[in-house]
């Protein structure tokens, strides 16, 4: 009869049946099946501008997940692959949002409006063109700078097709390798630092989430630069390839912001000569320094020229130094988010070389605007992040204490150290807490290693009784074996008695009965 109560018999009938069910498969089998349905419907509703990104996001995740898994079987810490995957997933997703802002919020009031239309183009005339017999195309600017970053989505939409989201989510893929280089050079170069939380805090950081995940020159700049960093660890560690890695990469930040490549090399130039000599020298040794010094020199000078050329400045000293900074100053004091909102729009703040500013720099820098300063949401969600960062770096003062130290016994902390200083120094120039907020993120990867240093031993006596320390950071630039506990000895068995000479007693676990 309808309505009956069931018996406990068809209650037990139906937990065996779902316990039968294959549930992962069965959720696959959804997720794909909506995946499908979802890319019929865009394919149909929308230009390709759209449903191209159906396609794009999981070639993406095909292409990159065999290389993570490669990258996390090498690596002794447990649950890495998940966390890499869960960062490439977070860092994909996030391009979504950054477009939202680009052509919702602001109604395609961005560049990478402007790049996609123009590496539309250029992607149109490459599908043509005989490659083989030259290519002749006029950007209409010089190649550096902007007209670069139009040859890389050129040469990106010629592959995936002009997608707009699609493109988007390619820059975003681009930006998350350069944080997972900056993550492995720390695990190369300084071995001792909390490397699990450093990769907690690169990868999932709203503002290198956010900002670099759109077409455009942060994206690209998040991967070059995080290409030279590894370069930069291998060559201090001594490891094969490390001049292929820095010539890419600072060509590739170059090519964009010679004035940041200038910065690196300056940080690159203090790390190798304060970098620790082997205990065993060879007879070419010292030979190898001094070439390899001349070499990073010589590129540090011509990266000066490159930016005195960018920058249209004459010569490389301190006065074409502090002209290019006083005019990006008056560039960017427009908008709603200035910072000096009492100067004339068109006034040009002189800049000045003084040291005696630095601190005052890297504090506008890292951790501005305040919340008091936000002129419009974003500016107050911005600085939420900032103020989180600063209540971390006061918390992490007794590790910061240490850095004169490390400088020494850790070059990779010179380096990161050198560039964040003259970074904050460089652009506290930028007078807008809008652009000051996107730029911030060339420097952020860097900054953030002063907060995972070590301990002192004092203080880590504590936590290293909780768990061991992990394999790299007892022996620097070497994988060996997972440390794995030894089980407790066991005590051995007592002798056997007669059961007529011995009583079991309580302790033993036998009965006290007569």
């Amino acid at each position: 009869m309808p309505g009956a109560p069931r018996g406990p018999g068809a209650t037990g009938t139906a937990t065996a049946v779902l316990g039968r069910v294959p549930w992962p498969s069965a959720v696959a089998a959804t997720l794909v099946t909506g995946y499908v349905t979802l890319f019929v419907l865009a394919s149909v509703h929308t230009s390709y501008d759209t449903w191209g990104a159906l396609l794009i996001l999981p070639a993406l995740m095909a292409v990159s997940t065999p290389v993570l898994a490669r990258i996390a079987a090498a690596n002794p810490e447990r649950d890495v692959f998940r966390l890499l995957l869960l960062a490439m997933t977070a860092k994909l997703l996030c391009a979504f949002p950054r477009y939202l802002m680009a052509f919702v919020l602001y109604g395609g009031a961005a560049d990478a409006k402007m790049y996609h239309q123009k590496g539309s183009d250029l992607a149109a005339y490459l599908d043509q063109a005989d490659l083989f017999g030259g290519i002749h195309y006029d950007l209409g600017m010089k190649v550096a700078g902007t007209g670069f970053i139009i040859i890389v989505t050129g040469v990106v939409y010629a592959i995936t097709g002009p997608s707009l989201i699609g493109g988007f989510l390619v820059f975003s893929w681009l930006g998350f390798w350069g944080l997972l280089l900056f993550w492995r050079a720390l695990q190369i170069a300084f071995p001792e630092a909390d490397t699990r939380k450093y990769a907690k805090l690169v990868f999932f950081l709203p503002s290198l989430l956010f900002w670099p995940s759109s077409i455009g020159k942060d994206a690209w700049m998040m991967f070059c630069l995080g290409l030279t960093t590894y370069g930069t660890a291998r060559l201090l560690d001594r490891r094969f390839g490390a001049f292929a890695c820095i010539a890419l990469g600072s060509l590739g930040t170059a090519m964009v912001r010679p004035h940041v490549t200038a910065l690196a090399g300056a940080g690159l130039m203090v790390a190798y000569v304060l970098r620790r000599r082997p205990q065993q020298v060879s007879a070419l040794g010292p030979l190898r320094t001094i070439l390899t010094a001349v070499v990073l020199g010589a590129m540090v000078v011509l990266m000066l020229q490159q930016v005195s050329t960018f920058f249209g400045t004459d010569g490389t000293g301190g006065d074409a130094v502090s002209q290019v900074l006083t005019e990006t100053s008056r560039r960017t004091s427009q908008g709603n988010s200035m910072i000096n909102a009492t100067a004339p729009e068109d006034a040009a703040p002189k800049f000045s070389l003084n040291p005696a500013g630095l601190p005052v720099a890297v504090i506008s820098v890292l951790f501005r605007p305040f919340p008091f300063e936000a002129s419009n949401i974003q500016n107050l969600i911005q600085s939420v992040e900032c103020f989180a960062l600063l209540v971390m770096f006061i918390r992490a003062w007794p590790r910061l204490s240490r850095l004169p130290r490390l400088f020494v016994q850790r070059s990779y902390v010179a380096f990161a150290a050198v560039y964040t200083l003259l970074f904050c120094w460089a652009f506290s120039t930028i007078n807008n807490m809008g652009i000051l907020s996107r730029e911030r993120v060339q420097v952020l990867p860097l900054a953030l290693v002063l907060l995972v240093v070590p301990a002192a031993a004092a203080s880590r006596g504590a936590a290293a009784g909780r768990r061991p320390p992990p394999v790299w950071r007892v022996a620097p630039g070497q994988w060996g074996a997972r440390h794995r506990a030894e089980p407790p000895a066991l005590a051995p068995p007592p002798a056997l008695s007669p059961p007529s000479a011995v009583s079991p007693s309580p302790s033993q676990g036998g009965s006290t009965a007569p």
